[in-house]
């Protein structure tokens, strides 16, 4: 900042992480994150390799597709490409040379990426019918993209890849609910890549569009150094409440998830700055760094981008949904969310005596109400996607506005070498993503071509006996063990290929998927985006938890326990969507939407009580069984008992406030 209190504030107090000590952890917990660093000829020919590709997927943006094959196969090589220049095979191997083989895979995502572009007619007209040539092509394809998937998004997707080619392969010595007649290799390798079911389906085409214009646009925005502000903005907003420095993580971490796609970015990016401001003012390891890895998860819940996720969900929902109505339905969801956190975080800090800021401490407010121009790109965006300006027109405005904006202030300015460097990093940001949704195509394919999701929802259904409790609770499951370890794109598009059907198949039986409630089809979907998201904090693969106790130096499971429990709010939303879709904001009235929302903070309030044992004073036991049950009794979306809830929380409330001076242990925050 300019003037010198700031500075300090920054830089000095709190011992915020250097760039170094960032990309170590991030390198450590984020396989996107862990590239070579190369020197010479090289680091240029990737530099403007990386160009290339922004400027391909910027030229198309702006004056139209080519063909869904050529756009996509195009968009695939150049990932390709750059993953095996870019990553190594494994860690431990070199990251300033790159060894012959990379260099021959490399050449072979060439061979892949221009395939298309050069026998296009051909294979248009071949109808299914493969030469040699075009089966070796083809395999090759698979081979890369599973490679390219091991090694920028990790084992987790790539073995479940895999293990999906085998079952089409073998689909009929599989279990009778599961069995098929089989696929031969030439019908698996005509499916995944030329058709536009397998890796060239829908999670890539999201990927060579709409995704892919959403980075350019963050990586736009962190030019103007909107990262940086969105710190400083969650000090000046929350920075001497009671439990300050966990509420600015709380608020910096929703701001950092409108244009970050991963949880585990997102905690090393805030978390570098957070983490030590908590743990300098007596905040415990473990509890730094679990406020700060349930909240940066949380930001792939956050409207406008939601990790990339909200893109992939117009496309698989279909049925004329519209991305403004993805974004709408998350928001009141996500505004929970962080709500819950809040809750638990400010319990705990009451509980702990944990103050926030002193007026000394604290930056100049004055200044940086100065530049809150900075998010008016983002705020630009939403109203244009309100308006019905298509997706990606509104990405490139988006664009636009950032090189406008940082026009306004000498530090923020953007110049050409910044405008290429945006390009550049916009591109390095899409690698992971061109990787996971190329290999999610993989597993989309066979589910499509083998109906394994009509299969898996009609056991699962029938393993519950047809109750929705236990359904949902199976596919709860099933969505945390699917979401471990994999990225957000990835993640969405896996659980719901393989969870969500079941909860379709429950909640509209017999009911052919054209004809499915639109509510009943959000609701499945965000069911399991939701449970597959907080993987990141559930242990034992907890990435998200992992990475701030990296920072935190805490004890990573201890980490990840106490996340899951300031996210508690997380594990009940997905049921509270399903029971009361009204929170989705869709064929309701706005009286019905605020007594949803009040039932439910209300809800999690009491149960955010019972979790931690504080309120205005200590709660004994048997108060926070009863503020448990409040809670549950709010949250459910029934009359009665929002009544009943209301009653014993009110009861509690009245105690716990007119006994707060009676309990001695209570210290002033």
């Amino acid at each position: 900042m300019d003037d010198k209190k700031n500075s300090k504030f920054q830089d000095n107090q709190f011992k915020e992480l250097s760039a170094e000590e960032q990309q170590a952890i991030l390198e450590k917990y984020d396989l996107e994150s862990n590239t070579r660093t190369l020197s010479g000829v090289l680091k240029y020919v990737i530099y403007i390799g990386l160009m290339a590709f922004s400027l391909f997927q910027l030229y198309t943006a702006i004056f139209g597709q080519f063909p869904a094959q050529i756009q996509r196969t195009v968009h695939l090589g150049f990932g390709l490409v750059f993953v095996f220049l870019l990553f190594p095979a494994r860690r431990k191997l070199s990251k300033t040379k790159i060894p012959f083989y990379d260099f021959i895979l490399a050449a072979g995502a060439i061979l892949v990426g221009s395939y298309w572009t050069i026998n296009y007619h051909r294979l248009v007209q071949s109808l299914g019918a493969l030469e040699g040539m075009d089966f070796f092509v083809g395999l090759v394809a698979i081979v890369l993209v599973l490679e390219a998937a091991r090694r920028a998004v990790g084992l987790p997707i790539t073995i479940i890849a895999i293990l999906f080619l085998v079952y089409a392969y073998l689909g009929r010595y599989f279990p009778a609910f599961m069995a098929h007649r089989g696929q031969s290799l030439d019908n698996i390798v005509n499916l995944m890549f030329y058709t536009t079911d397998g890796i060239l389906g829908t999670p890539l085409a999201v990927s060579s569009t709409y995704i892919f214009a959403f980075l350019l646009f963050g990586a736009f925005l962190m030019k103007t150094g909107v990262g940086e502000y969105f710190n400083d903005l969650s000090v000046a907003v929350a920075g001497k409440l009671i439990g300050g420095p966990a509420k600015v993580a709380i608020f910096s971490s929703a701001l950092q998830g409108t244009i970050s796609g991963s949880s585990v970015a997102n905690v090393v990016t805030s978390g570098a700055y957070t983490i030590p401001m908590m743990k300098s003012l007596g905040y415990k390891k473990e509890f730094a760094g679990a406020v700060e890895a349930s909240s940066s998860t949380g930001g792939q819940l956050m409207p406008p981008i939601m990790g990339a996720a909200a893109f992939l969900m117009v496309e698989f929902i279909g049925r004329g949904v519209t991305y403004w109505d993805i974004a709408k339905a998350a928001a009141i969801p996500a505004l929970l969310y962080f709500a819950g956190i809040w809750i638990m975080t400010h319990f705990e800090a009451k509980r702990l005596g944990l103050r926030g800021l002193t007026d000394e401490q604290m930056p100049d407010r004055k200044e940086i109400l100065k530049k809150l121009y900075l998010i008016l790109p983002i705020f630009l965006i939403i109203v244009l996607m309100m308006v019905g300006v298509p997706v990606i027109h509104s990405a490139l405005y988006g664009i636009l506005a950032c090189i406008v904006v940082g026009m306004i202030n000498k530090e923020t300015r953007i110049g050409p070498l910044d405008i290429l460097d945006a390009l550049v990093d916009g591109a390095r940001t899409a690698l992971g993503v061109v990787a996971a949704t190329a290999c999610a195509g993989i597993i989309v394919g066979v589910v499509v071509k083998t109906g394994l999701g009509l299969s898996l929802a009609t056991s699962l259904v029938k393993l519950a006996g047809g109750s929705i409790i236990l359904t949902l609770f199976f596919v709860m499951i099933a969505s945390l063990i699917l979401g471990m370890g994999a990225p957000t794109t990835a993640n969405y598009v896996i659980t719901s290929t393989i969870a969500a059907p079941a909860i379709i198949a429950l909640l509209a039986p017999d009911v052919p998927q054209s004809a499915v409630p639109i509510v009943v089809l959000l609701s499945a979907h965000f069911f399991v985006f939701y449970f597959g998201i907080i993987a990141d904090i559930t242990p034992p693969v907890a990435l998200a938890a992992f990475a701030a106790s990296g920072i935190s130096g805490g004890d990573p499971i201890k980490t990840g326990v106490e996340a899951s429990k300031l996210a508690i709010a997380a594990f009940i939303i997905p049921y509270m969507i399903v029971f009361s879709p009204t929170l989705l904001m869709i064929d309701t009235t706005i009286p019905e939407i605020i007594w949803v929302v009040f039932t439910a903070m209300t809800g999690m309030i009491s149960i955010g009580a019972g979790m931690v044992g504080y309120w205005y004073r200590k709660v004994t036991w048997i108060e926070r069984i009863f503020a448990v049950g409040a809670g549950l009794l709010l949250i459910y979306p029934e009359g009665y008992s929002d009544i009943a809830g209301l009653i014993i929380f009110a009861i509690l409330l009245t105690i716990q406030y007119l006994t707060r001076e009676n309990d001695k242990s209570i210290v002033v925050a």
